[in-house]
């Protein structure tokens, strides 16, 4: 355990290690700009689906 954190503090002292965090960020915000795009387009296909049901007879 003791080498990993190690390895981690090194990782973080270089400028590799800013790279990755950046990326990090970045995948982060992509993967929530995605989710919040996926539940609203979920909630429009649900209302769709609805308004389908609730127009038959």
């Amino acid at each position: 355990m003791q080498k990993l954190i190690r390895k981690a503090r090194k990782l973080i002292r270089r400028e590799d290690g800013q790279a990755i965090a950046e990326y990090a960020l970045i995948l982060a915000l992509v993967a929530l700009v995605a989710t919040a795009a996926l539940t609203l387009l979920g909630l429009a296909i649900s209302s769709s689906v609805q308004n389908l049901v609730d127009s038959w007879p």
